[in-house]
């Protein structure tokens, strides 16, 4: 599964607007049209937004207009911001998009071998969005983590992820592309089984992680981090190194991106809300760190985390 292919003068982004249904690639041919596809949700996922804006950049040609364009597109990602500044420093601007590329998938498979380590036989995994290899370069990071413990024979809890369905329809199909078993409720369904024992762990992404190990990830996160708490759950957050942001002190900081309100009027051309009513569509919440059981990356798993073992971890 690509969902980023560069092509040497153009990058194909796989529309996942139109998956589970169709498989269709997007061709890029400038910044712009780039930008275009980060804020229409072609492409979506912390680290493949990065990637995908790399390449962004490329076709650019690294001229200030394309940063632009690229930086307005989407606010929470931090991964975005980060790809943008690596290639505001490199002489050969094709060569350091491929290795942000390369870079990624390599933190991916990495992050998943440590997480699959803390995953028990036969766990049911409770997840939320997709964060899997569309969300990424490839190989993916929450999801990354049950694909590399596959073997354990575990199983996925795959949350819909309202509005915009992204468990429902990319989760549970990368789940049945590999033969991972996956079990698809409605977010408000989540409490209900971990109260009767049927949730094992939770593990989900992340957009951005602050100084103090405060995570934003898709909304609903939080909710489920204050249920697998109050239930004796552990709850995971699996994100590479490029996710971290020690400019933002706490949480509280963080932006938080307000998507338009017909995403929760309705799906595509089918609308069930009522005409004039008032709508709030925040598209990531932010879940303190002492709700965390841990953090895993490509260099290890912070417990508990905090704002010096979090320090520690990248000066590393």
């Amino acid at each position: 599964m690509q969902p980023i292919r560069w092509r040497g003068d153009h990058l194909e982004l796989l529309d996942q607007r139109l998956l589970p249904d169709k498989k269709h690639y997007v061709s890029c041919r400038t910044a712009e049209q780039v930008a275009k596809a980060i804020r229409d949700m072609v492409v979506r996922g912390a680290p493949a937004i990065g990637v995908a804006a790399a390449f962004g950049v490329v076709l650019g040609k690294g001229t200030p207009k394309a940063y632009e364009a690229l930086r307005k597109s989407r606010p929470t990602a931090v991964n975005l911001f980060w790809a943008l500044e690596r290639m505001k420093k490199a002489a050969d601007l094709e060569a350091e998009a491929k290795a942000i590329y390369d870079e990624d998938l390599a933190a991916n498979r990495a992050l998943g071998v440590r997480g699959a380590e803390l995953v028990p036989e036969h766990a049911r995994v409770m997840t939320h969005c997709n964060t899997g290899a569309l969300a990424t370069a490839g190989h993916g990071t929450a999801l990354g983590v049950v694909r590399s413990a596959k073997a354990k024979k575990i199983s996925v809890i795959a949350c819909e992820t309202r509005p915009y369905l992204q468990g429902a329809r990319l989760t549970a199909w990368e789940c049945m592309q590999e033969g991972i078993p996956c079990t698809l409720i409605t977010d408000n369904m989540a409490g209900h089984l971990m109260s009767r024992g049927d949730v094992d762990l939770v593990i989900v992404g992340a957009d951005r992680i602050a100084a103090n190990g405060d995570v934003a990830n898709k909304i609903g996160t939080y909710g489920l981090a204050v249920m697998a708490k109050r239930h004796g759950i552990p709850f995971y957050v699996a994100a590479p190194l490029s996710t971290f942001d020690l400019q933002i002190p706490d949480g509280s900081h963080i932006p938080i991106e307000e998507r338009p309100a017909q995403e929760v009027l309705g799906y595509r051309k089918l609308r069930w809300a009522p005409k004039g009513v008032q709508v709030r569509n925040p598209a990531f919440d932010v879940t303190p760190a002492e709700l965390i059981t841990g953090i895993i990356c490509e260099k290890g798993v912070v417990l508990n985390p905090d704002r010096e073992s979090i320090r520690q971890l990248l000066a590393h």
